[in-house]
Order: structure tokens, then sequence, then C-alpha cells
């Protein structure tokens, strides 16, 4: 059994980022530029954010933290956006999830120009996903590819079993991983709430990814031997032996499930890290595809909005 190292994998990308940018700021002197949006200030929300901020810093890119009431109108949330969407000097935006019920997310996933949307969520980017076009990748299964790719693990023509069909991670890592792409190229099964059998079809998996928010989910008796195991999870789980008087744990029962795979990524450490590089990795894209005549992709700014209803975002 070998872990996938999300710190590992994670410090190796930035390192990359922060090497590009300081070639940057000796040429353009302008340098990527991600906006965040924070609204409320529920706990896990202000760490994650915090930790993407903390991260640009570190590469060298600039951050703009916007930070607005929990009862904030929805209107004057929309209009930000747009003021955003407008500003040349930003390359990136994302706003942290969830929102307060009286928002809809929808509309604000909906109005973020599809190309400053490197969270990868709003409908244009996912189509061309699907398309098998270039596009912002929603940052978890982003990483979820990266991590994979580093550790070289075979996926053409294996069987990978996908757990949890959210928009966020669960659905694009499904079509990601059946693309014809490096760290694609699976027959993919999608399982859900109602899923029968669920157990004898993880056994039938060579790549398991659980992502559906419940502790310790994914038995040592639902998972074969050999298979490597992504756990996506992330649940604060209370225990009074811990100093702050719970645990962080993932959806595998980890010290079970670990014996029997050949790789597994540990919660927390894995997937977790590789989604703020990934989101990074977005955010340069963003920057590369407006300042170059060519994006990392291979197409430019015109091919990407060729058939898209982008405009209509703004």
């Amino acid at each position: 059994m070998q872990l996938l190292d999300g710190k590992l994998v994670s410090q190796k990308i930035l390192s990359a980022l922060k090497i590009s940018v300081a070639a940057i700021k000796k040429e353009r002197k302008k340098t990527p530029h991600l906006a965040a949006i924070l609204v409320g200030n529920d706990g896990a929300s202000e760490t994650y954010v915090a930790s993407k901020v903390k991260n640009c810093n570190e590469v060298g890119f600039q951050s703009t933290l916007v930070r607005l009431p929990e009862n904030v109108s929805e209107k004057e949330l929309l209009q930000l956006i747009k003021k955003i969407n407008a500003d040349e000097e930003i390359d990136g935006i994302l706003v942290q999830l969830p929102l307060p019920k009286h928002i809809s997310q929808e509309k604000v996933i909906n109005l973020i120009n599809p190309l400053k949307d490197v969270d990868g969520f709003h409908p244009v980017n996912i189509g061309r996903i699907v398309q098998g076009l270039p596009a912002f990748i929603p940052a978890t299964p982003y990483g979820i590819i990266l991590m994979l790719e580093h550790y070289k693990i075979e996926t053409k023509g294996k069987h990978a079993v996908v757990i949890g069909r959210s928009n966020i991670v669960g659905r694009p890592i499904s079509i990601l991983l059946s693309s014809n792409i490096n760290a694609g190229n699976c027959t993919v099964t999608l399982c859900h709430s109602y899923t029968k059998n669920i157990k004898q079809i993880c056994l039938q998996a060579d790549i398991i990814i659980c992502a559906l928010g419940k502790p310790c989910f994914l038995k040592a008796d639902m998972v074969k031997e050999g298979a490597v195991v992504v756990d996506v999870g992330i649940t604060r789980v209370d225990d009074e032996t811990k100093s702050k008087g719970y645990k962080i744990t993932g959806d595998a029962d980890f010290e079970n499930v670990a014996p029997k795979t050949s790789y597994i990524s540990p919660v927390p450490g894995g997937v977790g890290l590789m989604t703020i590089a990934a989101l990074l990795m977005n955010t340069y894209k963003a920057y590369e595809m407006k300042s170059s005549p060519l994006s990392p992709e291979g197409g430019n700014k015109k091919d990407y909005e060729k058939n898209t209803d982008f405009r209509a975002s703004n």
C-alpha cells in the first residue's frame, strides 16, 4: 500500500507555479490575480478561503478577498460578481460555497464569466468538459486527475467506481475518468443513494472515488485486493480524545481499507490539498489565456469563446 500524498504532489505543483510567476514578474510585471468572495462566517468556509489566499500569496499571485455579511442580498452579490467580471485586472473568480439559503447558488454560478470561472462550475465549462474541449475543470476532480498522473496510476481500460453524484465532484470526475485523456479511458460506474448492490459493484472496481460525505462509508469488505482508493470526503466527527474535541474523517474506513489497497489517499493530507493546487492551476491558465496568443491547452481565447454563449453571463 502506498499513500497518494496530496502534500507532496501539491507542493510540486505550487513550486512550479512559483517559478513561472517569478519569470512573469520580470517579463510582464502583472501577475495572476484571484478574487475570492466569502459570504458569512462559516468556520469551514473561513478555513478553506484562508488557505486559498495563503497559497496565492506563497506562489506570488495577487489575491483579493471580499467578505460579505450573512444577510447580504442576492442582488448585491450578483452586482459584485458583475463588477469583478468586468475588471480586467482580475483573472479568476471564486465564490465560496455553500451560500446562505436566501441566495440562489445557480444564479451565482451562472453569472460568473466562464473565462474567469476557476472553480469550473459554470455550465459552459461543464459542457466543454463533456465535449472534450478546453475548459476550466472543477478543482477537486482536476486535483484527482493530477494526483493519478503524478503517481502514474494506470487507468486505461480499468473499471472506476465513483460514489457520489454531486456537480462539484462526482459527475465531473466520472466524465473525466471516461474521457480520452491522461488518467482517463476508464469504464465508469457512477453510484448514488439509489444504487442497489453497491458493495458488489465496488468489489469489481480497480479504482474507487469516494465522494459522498459520509464518514467511513467505504468498508474493507467493499474493496478488492490491490484497488486504488481516492477519498474525497472530509467530515468533522466528535472525538473527546482530541484536543479540539473532534477528528477529521474521510469517506473510507482508512484503517481497515488501506491494507487492501495498492494506493489510497489519506484524510487529511490527500485530495483537499490537491483541490487548492488545481484551483491555482486554473487561475494561472485563466491568466495565460488572456495574456498569451495561445493558452496552455493549445487554443486561444477566441477558440474558447467559439460556439459558447458566455457573453450572456455578463
